[in-house]
């Protein structure tokens, strides 16, 4: 067919038309983007499991105190029937899955990867592993597949996942989902963003904005604060009884 007839053909685009087929591309991308959202809408009327995510570094090495302090915390979670989410890597992910495996139980241990250049493969400590091309895709998934967010000391990656479900909160994107940040390097992070924030002539955030996360000094306070949480949606008949606590 010569490129003159396809342009004769109503609806059809020459590849030869650059910009033609950009706009396609562009709109197809959208779409699919569109059937996404769409789907994600869809809730289960009743829990299954109570799903906490535990964010923290790839670089802290077993034996130190973080990693070991993070593993018996997601241990404590498991034997209360929690499942583990982490982003499946090493460190401090690697401890919260190892912490499910020591449960022994049937709690699951959840790895939701991204396509890395430098990082290991997944860690062997995982039941379940999803892979991503993108970390936008990935934020999406933790956002979708948790009830309470507990993180523990990281870096720049750790940071990214905690403002990224700071702000769902805030925008009412998530709701009744503890955000909780264990350690001392936290409130030093939550003070700045709110000295910085409300230092300018317009005020970027609300004081609300800042008692969304919730600062803890040890994984005792987190663990309480998710039993809280979870024994509320059991007696409200979003949980399903059978987990223990």
């Amino acid at each position: 067919m010569s490129n003159n007839t396809i342009q004769s053909v109503p609806d059809v685009i020459s590849l030869g038309d650059e910009a033609a087929v950009k706009k396609v591309l562009v709109d197809s991308v959208l779409s699919l983007w569109k059937v996404v959202n769409n789907l994600t809408r869809l809730k289960p009327t009743m829990r299954d499991r109570y799903r906490v995510t535990i964010f923290g570094s790839a670089r802290a090495k077993p034996g130190t105190i973080a990693y070991e302090e993070t593993k018996r915390v997601s241990k404590a979670l498991a034997e209360m029937g929690c499942d583990i989410i982490t982003g499946g890597g090493p460190g401090l992910m690697q401890a919260a899955n190892q912490g499910v495996a020591q449960a022994g139980n049937e709690s699951h241990s959840v790895g939701i990867r991204v396509e890395l250049p430098f990082e290991q493969d997944v860690n062997p400590f995982v039941d379940h592993a999803f892979e991503h091309k993108t970390f936008f895709t990935r934020l999406h998934h933790f956002a979708l597949a948790s009830d309470a967010f507990i993180v523990a000391p990281g870096g720049i990656g750790t940071v990214l996942e905690t403002t990224m479900i700071w702000q769902l909160l805030q925008v009412g994107h998530l709701s009744n989902t503890p955000l909780i940040l264990v350690g001392k390097m936290w409130p030093g992070f939550i003070e700045w963003a709110s000295t910085a924030m409300s230092e300018s002539d317009m005020p970027l955030a609300s004081p609300d904005d800042m008692d969304i996360p919730v600062c803890v000094p040890t994984g005792e306070e987190a663990i309480a604060i998710i039993r809280a949480y979870q024994a509320k949606l059991k007696t409200n008949g979003d949980l399903k009884q059978s987990q223990t606590v």
